[in-house]
């Protein structure tokens, strides 16, 4: 459904993302994680048609992203992580007004416009001013506005950013639903997000993948924060002495505990080399030396060890600043904004160039525009 190849964007000299390689499959839920400045909001835009990448290919649906701009736009969800409300419209009259704008036919509005909102739980709010809403229930006018032209593929940026958690299961739950469907690629750094929701994982550090797979085989095969959790009665320090000499064994360390334990009662954790299990070498070193041992878990490296070990470096900081990025893209999205407006007069003639760019960025006022 979602092909990118190679995929380079650079601005002068300053490089964003450099040969971003990865697919997603029909109905598939992609997690594009990476620390922030690492190159995910470019590709979400590329791959929206909102930014033209400098070279490599993305296709979507079979159409590239550069050559059937049109085409893509018509066939993708975007949802940036602001979303782009109008807060004096109401929700349903918002969503007629993005059905228009998407192409939706006058016939097939009013349907596609209900499906949208059931599928959010908006129904109880399709007649509420935008500007009403909690953040919670406009993220999900947001994602109601993405999909109510019912697209085959859904680009979602950071959807849960800035929500309490329960506003952040709602969403989670609304995402899901929209597997199997739709091919969603979930942009964000928020670890549980990812492995609660996506059935992939992408990991973007300095504009680079460094790791595709599934949530549990990429925990599997990086160890680093593999060992066990023991409960002891003895000397801790002596304990955690003995155990650091055992072959496998890369560190051990003393863990902070909520629950009083009683004297001389505490817990350790014993962190292994990658490929090694000394786990019957470590109940006989306490044997031997007397230790009571009242409980012994192995405990598996977590998504966020993974992402610290792939995203975490020694290497020299990028050749760029967050504020470098922010004034190329604002100077490169500026003619970006011009080609969606002209997309969008293709598809209703009867919108004017200008109205067209306020609609995508209504922060820009028309007498602002070049």
């Amino acid at each position: 459904m979602i092909e990118v190849q190679h995929l380079s964007k650079t601005y002068g000299s300053a490089t964003a993302i450099t040969d971003v390689t990865f697919s997603v499959e029909p109905g598939e839920i992609l997690g594009f994680l990476g620390p922030n400045g690492a190159g995910k909001t470019t590709t979400m835009r590329i791959l929206a048609g909102y930014l033209p990448a400098t070279s490599g290919t993305a296709k979507i649906a079979g159409y590239d992203v550069h050559d059937h701009s049109l085409a893509v736009r018509q066939r993708i969800g975007y949802l940036p992580e602001t979303p782009p409300l109008y807060p004096e419209m109401t929700v349903e009259g918002f969503l007629h007004f993005v059905a228009r704008i998407k192409g939706v036919s006058s016939g097939d509005r009013p349907g596609k416009v209900t499906a949208a909102i059931n599928r959010c739980n908006l129904t109880e709010k399709r007649q509420v001013i935008i500007r009403k809403l909690s953040k919670g229930y406009r993220q999900r006018v947001g994602i109601a506005q993405a999909i109510v032209h019912d697209p085959p593929a859904i680009i979602l940026d950071e959807p849960t950013v800035g929500l309490d958690p329960r506003q952040i299961t709602e969403v989670r739950n609304l995402i899901k639903n929209l597997a199997g469907t739709h091919t969603i690629i979930l942009s964000t750094h928020i670890l549980p997000e990812v492995s609660m929701t996506c059935s992939r994982v992408a990991i973007i550090n300095r504009g680079q993948i460094v790791a595709t797979n599934t949530p549990e085989n990429l925990m599997t095969q990086l160890t680093s924060g593999a060992g066990y959790e023991l409960e002891i009665t003895g000397e801790a320090l002596l304990a955690k002495q003995m155990l650091q000499q055992i072959p496998g064994v890369s560190l051990v360390e003393s863990m902070p505990h909520h629950l009083h334990l009683g004297e001389n009662r505490s817990w350790l954790r014993v962190i292994l080399e990658p490929g090694k299990e000394p786990g019957k070498e470590i109940v006989a070193t306490l044997m031997r030396a007397a230790f009571d041992l009242h409980e012994m878990r192995r405990v598996n490296a977590t998504l966020e060890d993974v992402f610290l070990e792939l995203t975490t470096s020694e290497k020299n900081s990028p050749p760029w600043t967050n504020s470098q990025i922010e004034t190329a893209q604002v100077i490169t999205e500026i003619n970006s904004n011009v080609e969606v407006s002209e997309a969008i007069t293709e598809i209703n003639p009867n919108i004017e160039t200008t109205q067209a760019i306020t609609e995508i960025n209504p922060n820009i006022e028309q007498g602002e525009l070049p």
